[in-house]
């Protein structure tokens, strides 16, 4: 009988290999899995030693085990042949192992050791070592893979546990080490074993296993190795439906319990803080781990679901027409609290009838914890980080006895504790779980329900999806329970970090983006995010508020957590059970959940490309050759080198008490590493230009760069070597100074605002800064990567530098490959999903520095002249009187500011002057006697005035339709309209105006209030009125709370003081006599300038720092002018508060930029990071997210799901033709007041027109693309994103008259099946400026072979093959052939082109180059005709043994 589950489990336990192994076999790219067989035949010992010829029972054993040679690591499992005698000084074993392993180093050993074996006399075995081999899998060729052939292997004296010995440590021979025996061998024969290929699922890597090894899954051989061509037992689809988990006592009690023992261990690991009460450990999420295991390995990865609390009344629902099924709700129960969790949809696995093979089910959650102040900052690093922890499994074997439970809901009991279990990972288990868990506390008679209630309890129902699933399949209480050892363990969990995984078998497509790899989409979209690859993110990215916010705009910003999950379900259940009287009307139809057809794009947060350093020394040393600038400080010292793999330590006490305030940031582009890609040439591409933002600082164009190759290096077959930049001068000229191109940003106090620096250091803490790399020929978009700004930071060094390698990534939709059209294509559906590829275009290697630089005493600070900022506004009293003149307006301005601003009032003398226009060689003698300076300041005012003069004046002719001078009469005339009393009250309008300065950005809320008295004897009801809608009154006293709180103004707040009327002006306040109120005002604007550079390179200007960036500063609010007038019972005004809004560039967290038809609506998900949910406490502690645009033609929208669930953005962007690109940003708010965005992302979307081109592999298919001519003469030139696939009618540069229309012949050859994304752009040769841009849609079909062929080529010889096919022409007259391959890297034709006479054969020579490795291929052979139309397509295999 075959052995079960557990037996095979517990005989096959692995020691895995260690971590700095497998990490140097991935930095090596020596990770490729390939199978071996090992053949022992016989032993052959010349001289038998005395103490082995004693007995005759003894016998003889091989024991073989793996070995690290480096780190002395024994690991795999020791693998033990059948017992042999010896005859005539040999031992015949004739054994043959297998294994296969993705460790190719030279390091890896198998260990050889001969063992005897002689009977005790208590029946026992005595074992005893009599030597051992080292036999060398590997060698140091990364080409070869294995040593094949027979090998004769030296015995050596003692044990293998001598290899142990610290003196044979980082030994590469032991031959002169070892002491051999002499004439003892043993005879070996080791070669690869490409057949293991298909059963690698079934076995473990570095498990060494011969073929009568019970190895489930797998087809017994009537020979008796099973391994020699394995065969695997038919896999049948499966379907868990209804999955409940019960845990006791009760899912909330147990959670409760888990939450009070983690957080107490917390406590006691940790020292105290004052804000401990609020930093705890929460649930984020409950996940279930299901895979299907054959006792060695899980057959698949285990799927990942998510699990939501329902109550024990809601059970699962299978809709067996569309085999979903969701959670619906029992209306025999009243029980409303969750009492276990529940799967809302049904899980699909694949099994084979074997008694070994068992489903596994792991219960983990998904913790929050704070990180504590002493933690080291990394690209994961923020205020809450995230734990997995295992707190139930289990194993189900359903062939194992009779299938009882079809039909029948499948009841199992879940273990915990220090039990071995398939994940190998420790489970959480309490003393309380111990007593219900025990064997014993189910000993008592009772019932299989009661014995059910006391323990933990997973149901479920199994289908084979080859049934029809029942509609109301009834309920069994048959279970499958397990004895769950009595064992303590410790009530703290072990915390697990989430560690990077291999890349998911996920969608894969056009330029999608660095945070969009996990989504799928029509259309193309490329994102430019702070994250990289899905399965290289630890953590999300959490919502961090903006740096430009201040400190009272950042408390509110919640904590998020963790959720990698991706699924888009959404909850069909109703809450509660009772129909309202609406329901009951009918009047309106309900809407039903509905998720969106496009999955959302994935934001990933904060995690980057790598930037270690892949390049060889022979190549950085080529790169740091052509003498770039150093990097020096202020004394002339060469900066300090940081390494960016190593983590970077931030002290915020340190970075502000550095003495050199000002720094000096340096961005140096240095080199640019070409990776050759399917589609283009290997010398492309040959310009490039980058793009990027940094800080609040406007975004930046560089100039084009020359990619310099070096004639003196000859690079290695294997090896690329970066292209040194070179910047291009105006006329086309390559600049032959310094290499490379050097940026500088100065952030000094004369940059940053009062209290930005605190915000400054930590945006270079944790944020990344995104680069995009173009191709400044073409005008596309080679890829884009994000750079860690976080070894900015100096540290109180005087300056650091740090050398990046960074990858530039895109992505590429492709789409499931099909067939030739047919008659039934029209009832496909139109939205298949697309596969998303994540290609690596190149590597950029940029050099940061920082150079700190002393604060210049002489230098005027910015914010020196602005007084220290304070929400509470206090009206100025009036301290002077009119003193006569004019009462214009102008004129009661200057009385204003002179009470306002003693230092800038103007004398009345100078007034009249300037009002009345006098000359200055008219001023009197007195009014010339005054000193110089003064004289100087009041002749800068009066100019200032003048020109102010002059613009009223020229904007009110404007209007009026009046030319300057005939407006300039009429001011001088007397207006019966203008009387003394209007002059008199804009007087004393002017003299009640309080103004206040105010700095805003984006999305970003500034909170003050205005201290409002009443100055009259009696009670008065004030309106409040303001002139702008960006500005108002918070009228809710909740709110009103909020931003008090968040502020820190401590100032009376009242309950209910607004009346509000729909009809009124603005809210009323009552004032009592002389009574002094604080009215709270908020300012908030979510509207900004979306004016953006034109695409291409251009140049940087000359300035440098703070000056750039004030020089040219854009995508910011408008400044503006803001009246809130106070007016009294009589509707005269009170008081007025004017505010001066003085706008701030916003820092952008993350860019996306889409590809779009044009003229169409884009419809486009976006996927938020988690945020901190309900817990089990508190189930409505949910944070309320909410979004914003900068455009309101845009639909910008959240929708709020079940608590816990992720959350999407919606956008509907209205089209616009082609080429336009349209930039907005959405602001993200977590808080419900919407105080400070804690996101900011800048979304990109370029419109193209649109092409949809109909192919077949390896034919040609024109299509024409039209051109029309702007105004001007422009010398047009297209360029095409796979030059190997497209080809362009004309292909160089043509002349394109005014209005003229110009044909594009296109001519498309594809060779890779399914639904592609090409570009075309037409590009303006003088301007480098895009004049037109295509998307080609490409629907590619398989062609219909007409041949089959097989051929076998030896790998690793180096040789390749030859063969040929016999080709007859089936036409009547001579025909020209072309010969085309869609793998012209495996097969060369003899002739690419032959003409044969009608009815007559040819030989096709093919010539299939070498391969290194074992596999198999198929490649395609197309026979076409002159004009590129496919008259045969033979299909040839291609197996490499």
């Amino acid at each position: 009988m075959a052995d079960s589950w557990e037996e095979v489990f517990h005989k096959n336990r692995l020691v895995p290999p260690s971590s700095q192994t497998v990490r140097l076999a991935v930095e090596n790219h020596l990770t490729a899995n390939h199978g071996f067989q090992l053949s022992f035949s016989r032993l052959i010992v010349a001289q038998l030693p005395q103490d082995l010829s004693a007995g005759e029972d003894v016998t003889y054993q091989l024991r073989v085990t793996l070995f690290d040679r480096k780190l002395q690591h024994f690991f795999g499992k020791t693998w033990k042949s059948s017992s042999q005698k010896m005859k005539n000084n040999k031992i015949s074993f004739n054994e043959v192992l297998y294994l296969h392993t993705s460790l190719l180093l030279p390091s890896t050993l198998v260990v050889v050791e001969l063992v005897s074996l002689s009977t005790k006399p208590d029946g026992s075995y005595l074992s005893l070592g009599r030597g051992f081999s080292i036999l060398e899998l590997f060698t140091n060729r990364p080409e070869g893979p294995g040593t094949n052939g027979d090998r004769r292997l030296n015995l050596h004296h003692g044990s293998p546990r001598g290899l142990l010995h610290p003196s044979l440590k980082d030994s590469v021979d032991y031959g002169n080490l070892l002491k051999e025996i002499d004439g003892a061998h043993l005879d070996c024969v080791m070669k690869t074993h490409p057949s293991l290929n298909s059963a690698v699922h079934l076995l473990p890597e570095h498990a060494l296993v011969s073929g009568e090894d019970n190895i489930p899954g797998l087809i017994p051989s009537p020979a008796g190795d099973a391994l020699l061509r394995p065969q695997l037992l038919k896999m049948t689809p499966f379907t868990l439906d209804k999955l409940t988990i019960s845990l006791q006592p009760s899912l909330e009690k147990f959670e409760s319990l888990l939450l009070q023992l983690i957080n107490a261990d917390c406590q006691n690991t940790k020292q105290p803080e004052p804000e401990d009460a609020q930093r705890t450990v929460v649930i984020q999420e409950r996940r279930l781990h299901v895979g299907v295991h054959n006792g060695w390995c899980f057959l698949d990865k285990p799927q990942v679901v998510v699990l939501e609390p329902v109550a024990s009344g809601i059970r699962g629902r299978t809709d067996s027409t569309s085999k979903k099924s969701t959670l619906v709700k029992d209306s025999s129960t009243t029980s409303s609290r969750p009492q276990m969790l529940g799967l809302r949809s049904s899980l699909e696995i694949k099994m084979a009838n074997n008694q070994a093979l068992a489903i596994v089910f792991q219960l983990e959650y998904v913790f929050s914890a704070p990180i504590g102040r002493e933690t080291m900052l990394s690209a994961t690093s923020t205020s809450r980080a995230a734990f997995l922890q295992c707190l139930r499994w289990g194993i189900w074997c359903p062939f194992q006895e009779p299938a009882h439970w079809k039909g029948k809901e499948v009841q199992l009991v879940l273990q915990g504790g220090a039990k071995p279990n398939p994940l190998g990972v420790m489970v959480y288990r309490t003393e309380a779980s111990v007593q219900t868990q025990s064997p014993a506390a189910i000993s008592a008679p009772s019932t299989v329900q009661e014995r059910l209630e006391a323990k933990d309890v997973i149901r479920f129902w199994l289908f084979s999806s080859l049934e029809k699933k029942p509609s109301s399949p009834r309920v069994s209480l048959r279970t499958k329970q397990e004895d769950v050892p009595r064992q303590r363990s410790s009530p703290s969990p072990s915390r697990k970090q989430i560690t990077p995984t291999s890349p998911p078998e996920s969608p894969r497509g056009p330029g999608l983006s660095l945070s969009q790899l996990a989504a799928t989409s029509r259309y193309p979209a490329i994102s430019h995010s702070s994250s990289a690859l899905p399965w290289q993110q630890s953590f999300p990215s959490l919502l961090h508020p903006s740096p430009l916010a201040s400190a009272h705009q950042l408390s509110h910003v919640a904590c998020s957590a963790v959720s990698t999950i991706t699924h888009l379900e959404m909850d069909l259940q109703r809450e509660g059970g009772k129909m309202t009287s609406k329901d009951e009307e009918g009047d309106h139809l309900q809407e039903l959940p509905f998720t969106p057809i496009h999955a959302p794009v994935i934001t990933l947060g904060a995690n980057v490309p790598s930037s270690c350093s892949v390049s060889s020394r022979s190549s950085l040393a080529h790169l740091f050759s052509a003498g770039f600038p150093e990097i020096l400080d202020c004394s002339g010292q060469v900066a300090e080198v940081l390494d960016p793999t190593e983590p970077m330590p931030f002290d915020p006490q340190r970075e502000e008490a550095d003495l050199l305030q000002g720094n000096l940031l340096v961005f140096e582009f240095l080199a640019f590493t070409r990776i050759p890609g399917a589609g283009v040439e290997s010398d492309w591409p040959r310009n490039i230009y980058v793009t990027f933002q940094f800080y609040r600082f406007p975004p930046v164009t560089s100039q084009q760069l020359k990619l310099l190759t070096s004639d003196k290096v000859r690079p290695k077959a294997n090896e690329a070597l970066p292209c040194v930049l070179a910047t291009i001068n105006k006329d086309g000229s390559v600049n032959t100074g310094s290499p490379g191109l050097q940026i500088q940003f100065r952030v000094d106090d004369d940059f940053l605002r009062p209290r930005e620096k605190s915000w400054f250091l930590r945006h270079l803490a944790l944020h990344t800064m995104h680069i995009d790399v173009w191709d400044s020929d073409s005008l596309l978009l080679i890829g884009s990567t994000a750079m860690e700004l976080k070894y900015l930071l100096r540290q109180g060094k005087p300056a650091v530098q740090a050398l990046h390698e960074l990858e530039i990534l895109t992505t590429d939709y492709v789409e499931e490959d099909t067939l030739l059209p047919d008659a039934d294509q029209h009832l496909r559906s139109t939205s298949t999903a697309m596969m998303v590829y994540a290609i690596v275009r190149g590597r950029l290697h940029i050099r940061t520095g920082s150079i700190g630089c002393p604060a210049d005493p002489s230098r005027k600070r910015a914010a020196d002249g602005i007084s220290s900022y304070s929400h509470i506004i206090t009206p100025r009293k009036v301290t002077t009187g009119f003193r006569g003149g004019s009462l214009s307006t102008r004129n009661i301005l200057q009385l204003n500011a002179r009470n306002m601003a003693r230092e800038h009032r103007l004398d009345g003398e100078l007034v009249l002057l300037n009002r009345n226009r006098i000359r200055a060689q008219d001023i009197t003698p007195e009014a010339q006697s005054l000193n110089s300076d003064s004289r100087r300041r009041k002749l800068d005012c009066m100019a200032a005035v003048h020109r102010l003069e002059a613009k009223e004046n020229t904007t009110a002719a404007d209007v009026m339709g009046l030319n300057p001078a005939t407006q300039l009469i009429r001011e001088h005339q007397p207006s019966d309209e203008y009387s003394k009393a209007e002059g008199i009250a804009s007087m004393l309008s002017q003299a009640i105006t309080t103004q206040h300065l105010l700095y805003a950005s984006l999305g970003s809320a500034e909170y003050m209030e205005f201290v409002l008295k009443n100055p009259f004897n009696v009670p008065q009801t004030v309106t409040i009125h303001s002139d702008d809608s960006e500005l108002s009154v918070i009228t809710d006293t909740e709110e009103w709370r909020y931003f008090k709180a968040i502020t820190k103004t401590s100032t009376p707040l009242e309950e209910n003081m607004f009346h509000v009327e729909e009809a009124a002006p603005g809210p009323r306040v009552y004032l009592r006599p002389k009574e002094s109120v604080h009215i709270p005002l908020k300012y908030q604007s979510f509207l900004c300038n979306h004016t953006i550079s034109v695409q291409g390179p251009s140049f940087l200007p000359t300035g440098k720092g703070s000056q750039m960036a004030k020089k040219t500063l854009s995508n910011i609010i408008n400044a503006k002018i803001i009246k809130v007038t106070f007016r009294a019972d009589d509707g005269k005004p009170m008081a007025i508060c004017q505010v001066n809004v003085e706008p701030t560039p916003h820092v952008v967290d993350q860019t996306f930029r889409l590809y779009h038809p044009e003229l169409c609506f884009l419809k486009k998900a976006i996927r938020l990071p988690a945020w901190q949910g309900s817990t089990a406490e508190d189930p409505n502690s949910c944070s309320d997210i909410s979004v914003h645009c900068s455009d309101p033609n845009i639909v910008c929208q959240t929708r709020m799901l079940v608590p816990g669930e992720p959350q999407d953005v919606y956008l509907k962007v209205p089209g616009s033709p082609s080429p336009h690109i349209k930039m907005f940003f959405v602001m993200v708010f977590t808080d419900k007041w919407k105080a400070a965005p804690s996101q900011i992302w800048q979304v990109y979307v370029h419109f193209l027109e649109r092409v949809d081109v109909s192919c077949v592999t390896g034919q040609r298919t024109c299509q024409s693309l039209v051109l029309r001519g702007k105004q001007a003469v422009r010398k047009i030139k297209c360029f095409l994103s796979h030059p190997k696939e497209i080809e362009v009618d004309p292909a160089g540069v043509f002349v394109l008259p005014p209005a003229a229309v110009q044909e594009l012949q296109l001519r498309v050859q594809p060779w890779q099946a399914g639904s592609r994304f090409l570009y075309v752009n037409a590009v303006d040769m003088d301007q480098k400026r895009l004049v037109a841009a295509w998307l080609l849609c490409l629907r590619v079909h398989r062609p219909v072979l007409s041949k089959a062929f097989e051929v076998s080529v030896p790998a690793g010889n180096g040789r390749g093959s030859s063969r040929k096919i016999t080709y007859t022409n089936p036409y009547t007259s001579t025909q020209t052939f072309l010969l085309r391959s869609d793998h012209p890297d495996l097969l060369q034709f003899r002739e690419d082109k032959f003409q044969i006479g009608g009815g007559e054969s040819y030989t096709i020579g093919l010539r299939f180059a070498p391969s290194q490795s074992s596999g198999s291929a198929e490649i395609l052979v197309y026979v076409n005709n002159s004009e590129e139309k496919t008259e045969e397509t033979f299909c040839v295999k291609v197996n490499y043994s």
